[in-house]
């Protein structure tokens, strides 16, 4: 178990300008390598910093260790409208409202309700949207109805008139991949297959989970020659990842809330490997963290089912028990449910002066200035992270989400 911790007070403010630095236009990789795992890959331990690819990551991964990735797949959640009047209105289906559930709204076969970003939403203010969409053969119609606001986000209706097709079928046929602002450019046609994870099966983010786009077949074979075992979760990434933090200190700013998702087989793994696990980019990072405050809430209430972790409750609770106590909290929980699956949600802020409870090394690529991913690498390294971001500066690493990667290691 990890246990550094500098400032636990969410009080102290962690001012964002600390978390700036220049990252030149030119530095954002635009497209992926041909090759994923021709990827450079920055290796940090013990305050050291060296390079190699990542094809080789299998050689610098520690003994005995479990990496553990999100299987999370992005959905093409863009969609775009057109009024009489030919205003283009995008829609940005962020997460589902009714039913709440991922894969039952996902397989709705005649309505569901999201919640969204819409482009141009001065030019919608009243009527219906519709559009035409043909799938085997069929053609239907497509709804959009205008239902309420919150905050930046908007409640919208979807409804269609052909009670054979799921929703999920709807956004595959009809739907954008939604690939990162940052990349100043349109979906291509390569985005479908080299913006989604080898791994990735499990259907509702609206952003990859970047650090596993540089795995293939071939490195997961050169883990399984070093015996590294590895393990899946569920984490989709909501587009509050690439929110910056716009506020001055980061505790004024408001974590965005994701879903998660466990396996009962995957918490019994890490028992078995707690000390030695890796998490593959800052999802997994989240949702591992996440588990022990569920378990933390389970261990002071057995019959608690609030599974919802609030942004500041690492820095609020005075309780404190192992992780391995709250692992096996959240195993007598679904044993005793007779659950197959831990459902939860969360909205954990990890920020420097953060305590890692059950990740002892992270794979990730490298951040956005004043975002609070960068201030998650901060959070585990130590505060060294200019050290790091400045080595990958000066030694022509690619940047962002279609960038090169780092595995950092304490």
């Amino acid at each position: 178990m990890n246990s550094k911790v500098n400032k636990t007070d969410k009080n102290i403010p962690v001012y964002i300008d600390e978390y700036d630095y220049s990252l030149p236009d030119e530095r954002i990789a635009k497209f992926p390598l041909p090759r994923r795992d021709a990827s450079k890959l920055l290796l940090y331990k013990n305050k050291s910093i060296s390079e190699s690819t990542f094809s080789r990551i299998a050689d610098f991964l520690p003994e005995n260790s479990l990496l553990v990735y999100n299987n999370t797949r992005v959905i093409q959640a863009r969609l775009v409208f057109f009024k009489e009047t030919g205003a283009r209105i995008e829609v940005f289906c962020l997460e589902p409202l009714k039913p709440s559930d991922y894969a039952l709204s996902l397989g709705a076969t005649s309505q569901c309700d999201w919640k969204c970003m819409v482009g141009n939403l001065k030019k919608w203010k009243e009527g219906i949207l519709s559009k035409l969409v043909e799938i085997d053969g069929k053609t239907f119609s497509l709804n959009a109805q205008f239902m309420a606001s919150e905050g930046n986000t908007h409640s919208i209706h979807f409804s269609w008139d052909n009670h054979d097709i799921h929703f999920a079928e709807i956004l595959e046929k009809a739907g954008e991949l939604p690939i990162p602002p940052y990349l100043n450019r349109k979906t291509e046609e390569s985005d479908l297959i080299t913006y989604q994870t080898v791994y990735s099966k499990i259907k509702g983010s609206v952003a990859a989970p970047t650090a596993g786009l540089h795995f293939t077949s071939e490195v997961f074979e050169s883990l399984k020659t070093k015996n590294i075992e590895t393990e899946e979760l569920t984490l989709h990434v909501g587009a509050g990842t690439f929110q910056p933090v716009k506020t001055e200190t980061v505790n004024e700013h408001h974590m965005h809330t994701e879903v998660i998702s466990v396996q009962k087989d995957t918490i019994e793994h890490l028992l078995q490997k707690t000390g030695n696990v890796i998490a593959v980019g800052t999802t997994s990072v989240r949702t591992l963290e996440s588990l022990y405050y569920i378990g933390l809430k389970l261990r002071m209430n057995p019959d608690n089912t609030d599974f919802h972790i609030p942004q500041w409750m690492p820095y609020e609770i005075q309780d404190e028990i192992s992780t391995d106590e709250a692992l096996q909290s959240i195993l007598d929980y679904l044993n005793n449910n007779n659950l197959k699956y831990l459902h939860a949600d969360t909205q954990i802020m990890i920020k420097p002066g953060y305590r890692f409870r059950l990740v002892n090394g992270m794979i990730t690529n490298f951040h956005q200035p004043k975002s609070t991913l960068l201030l998650l690498v901060s959070a585990f390294v130590d505060g060294q992270w200019k050290e790091i971001y400045d080595y990958a500066l000066s030694n022509d690493f690619r940047f962002l989400s279609y960038g090169d990667s780092s595995l950092l290691l304490t």
